[in-house]
């Protein structure tokens, strides 16, 4: 992959890590409104409550940003050897994305957060345009 998709993996990657900073200041009071902001649109609870406030959940959703980060800086930090890998390493990639995809949208339907599965869809589309724009998953 190069030129200009290679630039949109770069950036897509740096939005991966930067929703993970959103999501992790979501475990620090006087941080945490663009998270609360956010997780109220994905969802609301039964009572109508606040979504971060308790510790439990200011803890799932903190380390979940902190995953988050980590998945988008391994993914940026690992562009080049995917990219030398060829059609192989972007399976691989891909694959792996296709299982977060699948297991991060049951769990967001069935807990009431439907929403954020087609927060998820726009995430892949983003890494999909790329990578099939660029042919990156042909063989040699």
């Amino acid at each position: 992959m190069t030129g200009i998709w290679k630039t949109w993996m770069t950036i897509w990657a740096s939005g991966v890590v930067a929703f993970g900073v959103l999501l992790a200041a979501a475990a620090f009071p006087g941080l945490d409104r663009p998270a609360q902001t956010l997780l109220t649109l994905f969802g609301s609870l039964p009572d109508g409550g606040a979504i971060l406030s308790d510790r439990a959940m200011r803890f799932g959703v903190g380390l979940m940003g902190a995953v988050t980060i980590g998945w988008g800086l391994t993914i940026a930090f690992l562009l080049p050897v995917i990219s030398a890998a060829g059609a192989r390493g972007w399976r691989a990639l891909t694959l792996a994305l296709i299982i977060w995809y699948v297991i991060d949208g049951i769990i967001s339907i069935t807990t009431g957060f439907g929403v954020n599965a087609v927060s998820n869809t726009a995430l892949a589309i983003a890494y999909f345009i790329p990578l099939m724009a660029s042919g990156a998953l042909r063989g040699a």
